[in-house]
């Protein structure tokens, strides 16, 4: 109890010369609650075992006759599909499924998927025929190759139409940003852009220049600084060691002997180094 029913095999050939059929394994769609509409449940049939020659438009061909198709995705893997965007691009992002891959056939009707099954009972099927014929081999590279080739008068028209969305998209964002700035939400927070009160202008060459040759003035003038303190400190240092030397000595004359005069000497003059 509660496990899925096996799939139903549907053989199909090729074509009539086709001697050994294909058989192409089809159940009912199950999807979680909740979960996206591209695939309704009871209205989508999910195909296992797709050849590489059996295209979108030859599904829908194929199971037009048990009910009105109204989608066919074709994909590598089963898994979750994305939902498609309003304008598909007919020059970019083109990705071809290569090898054996699996298919979801939405219907309009849930009666179509319970029809797609039944035909396990019937014969097989032909993929290719006289009035649709499924093109392969060197047609079918001839084909490929013509429709490789780019109209550059479409392709212009389909990119200023995605750089109008862009442009449509851009200036919203900033119409909303701009009425956001500074206005606090329901929390009390406040929202902070990436546009300041002086919004920096954008550097050019000469001015990176610009800002590299005040940076390495600026590094020369602490050098500059550091030495003049260095010096300061030497001139010091060589001022106060006399003195101090002259101060000591007497100091030792006065209280000690002669022969206790030299390590204390020593000492003082290697602190004056």
């Amino acid at each position: 109890p509660g496990a899925y029913p096996p799939p139903a095999a549907l053989a199909v050939k090729f074509g009539e010369r086709q001697r050994s059929p294909h058989y192409l394994l089809v159940k009912e769609h199950q999807v979680r609650e909740g979960a996206g509409t591209t695939h309704p449940s009871r209205r989508t049939l999910f195909v296992l075992n797709v050849p590489p020659y059996c295209s979108p438009d030859s599904l829908s061909r194929l199971f037009s006759r048990c009910g009105n198709v109204q989608s066919v995705d074709v994909c590598e893997k089963p898994g979750p599909v994305e939902k498609k965007e309003k304008l598909k691009s007919k020059f970019f992002n083109r990705k071809t499924v290569t090898g054996f891959h699996v298919a979801y056939v939405v219907f309009r009707k849930p009666s179509g998927v319970q029809a797609a099954k039944a035909l396990s009972q019937e014969g097989p099927l032909l993929i290719s025929t006289e009035t649709h014929p499924v093109k392969t081999g060197i047609s079918k590279w001839i084909a490929s190759y013509a429709a490789s080739v780019v109209d550059q008068e479409e392709l212009k028209a389909e990119v200023d139409a995605y750089m109008q969305d862009y442009d449509k998209k851009i200036a919203e964002e900033e119409a909303k940003a701009a009425k956001e700035e500074g206005v606090p939400d329901e929390e009390g927070w406040v929202k902070v852009t990436r546009k300041g009160r002086k919004p920096g202008l954008p550097r050019t060459e000469a001015a990176n220049l610009r800002v590299l040759e005040k940076e390495k003035q600026k590094r020369a003038r602490k050098e500059l600084l550091n030495f003049y303190a260095w010096q300061h400190r030497e001139t010091k240092r060589e001022r106060e060691c006399p003195s101090l030397l002259l101060t000591l000595l007497v100091s030792l004359v006065s209280h000690c002997g002669p022969k206790d005069i030299l390590f204390p000497l020593v000492e003082a003059m290697s602190s004056c180094r």
